[in-house]
């Protein structure tokens, strides 16, 4: 586990930038809504709720939220990186007790606006972790521990285990904030699937006469292979060889440009990839 002073410190400031608006979204619209917004924070949150309706008792915010985490951070020290852990610990405990200690301001009572502009913040708050190296605990590190041994984008896989901690919610607390809760979370999944495209491909096609320097290029790029095929172009009736290769979207321009440098002349096709089986080259979390 090697550190870099300029860039973990950077890692640091940007970790606790993410808390604090984590927090301060938690008090001033999850909490003014009523809302259960998935993964440890909306357990935690429901289990507070929980023990002050049903048994009359507060039980802090901290205390909980980091209990719930302790599986999902062993499962990130074990199979995901000891840095990466490390920094989302500090995410954890930091909004945490953030959570407890900042004061709520009310922004509007609207619960709509709030489901939807609150999952926004959600949503952004998480990809600015992600693209740290970090995440925000609880359910994102199951999605990256998937997305990693599967080679898919499970972030939805992780909505669909959302909704049983809302059924939860609906059944105890009432089904309208429950449902809004879910409005939260779809909104919060969009968010994170439009700002952070690591476990997402894209497939590319290039049509080129220097076949073996686009090749290069993208290895060098992204350490992904490629594969030529031999082509006929239509217009000229000339011979043209074709690579193919799947990239992650997060790498899809640095892949073009390169290409272009390798090849000015170079057609570049890029296509969504719903999946990819075999070995596909992810950058491992420290």
């Amino acid at each position: 586990m090697k550190f870099e002073p300029k860039e973990d410190i950077k890692r640091i400031i940007v970790v606790c930038i993410a808390a604090v608006i984590m927090a301060l979204n938690i008090k001033s619209f999850v909490r003014t809504g009523g809302l259960y917004p998935g993964g440890a924070t909306g357990l935690a949150l429901l289990i507070q709720r929980s023990g002050a309706m049903f048994f009359h008792v507060t039980l802090p915010y901290t205390v909980i939220n980091v209990a719930l985490n302790a599986v999902p951070v062993y499962i990130g020290f074990r199979y995901i990186g000891r840095k990466f852990t490390l920094y989302s610990c500090l995410m954890i405990v930091l909004t945490s007790v953030l959570t407890d200690i900042l004061p709520g301001y009310v922004i509007t009572y609207d619960t709509l606006l709030i489901s939807i502009f609150g999952g926004l913040i959600n949503g952004f708050v998480i990809s600015l972790c992600l693209h740290m190296n970090a995440t925000t605990g609880g359910t994102d590190f199951i999605a990256i521990f998937l997305s990693e041994r599967k080679g898919i984008d499970s972030w939805n896989i992780v909505l669909g285990l959302n909704v049983l901690i809302l059924a939860a919610a609906g059944v105890l607390f009432g089904w309208d904030k429950a449902l809004y809760s879910i409005i939260f979370q779809y909104t919060s999944t969009q968010v994170l699937h439009m700002l952070y495209k690591k476990y997402q491909q894209e497939t590319v096609f290039a049509v080129t006469n220097r076949a073996e320097a686009v090749c290069e290029a993208i290895a060098g790029t992204t350490h992904h292979g490629a594969t030529i095929i031999e082509g006929q172009g239509a217009y000229e009736d000339r011979e043209r060889k074709i690579v193919y290769s799947v990239v992650s979207s997060a790498e899809s321009k640095k892949v073009i440009q390169a290409i272009k440098q390798a090849d000015p002349h170079a057609f570049v096709n890029l296509m969504k990839t719903e999946q990819v089986a075999g070995k596909f080259y992810q950058k491992p979390n420290e």
